[in-house]
């Protein structure tokens, strides 16, 4: 292990944050924001493009990371599978219903309009 002087240890105590490291906290708080503001959906790709309009210039591996950090992750948005639901009466009787009924309504061709034919 290494020993540090008492001098150094009390000058880093005491200083003031560098630019880079302000710039990582604001950092870090947009995309606290963002992530809050899309309901915990988004991921980095999707936060990423909403930093950059809001002007800020950084890559998408560096949200990743700072996402990893603070254990952010995207939950899936569940989408419906389908329309049916269990215990409704399948559609398909409506469908055999209608094929066993006589046809009044379908066009048949031009005997049944009276039309004749050229002879």
């Amino acid at each position: 292990m290494k020993r540090l002087s008492e001098s150094w240890f009390y000058k880093h105590r005491t200083r003031q944050p560098t630019r880079r490291e302000l710039r990582r906290q604001h950092l870090i708080e947009a995309v606290k924001a963002e992530f809050d503001d899309s309901g915990g959906t988004y991921g980095s790709p999707k936060i990423w493009i909403g930093l950059v309009r809001q002007g800020w210039r950084v890559s998408v591996n560096t949200i990743a990371k700072i996402m990893a950090g603070l254990g952010l992750v995207a939950r899936k948005v569940r989408r419906r599978r389908g329309l049916t639901r269990p215990g409704k009466r399948p559609a398909g009787d409506r469908w055999e219903q209608q094929l066993l009924e006589p046809e009044d309504h379908f066009f048949h061709g031009p005997e049944l309009l009276g039309i004749r034919g050229h002879h």
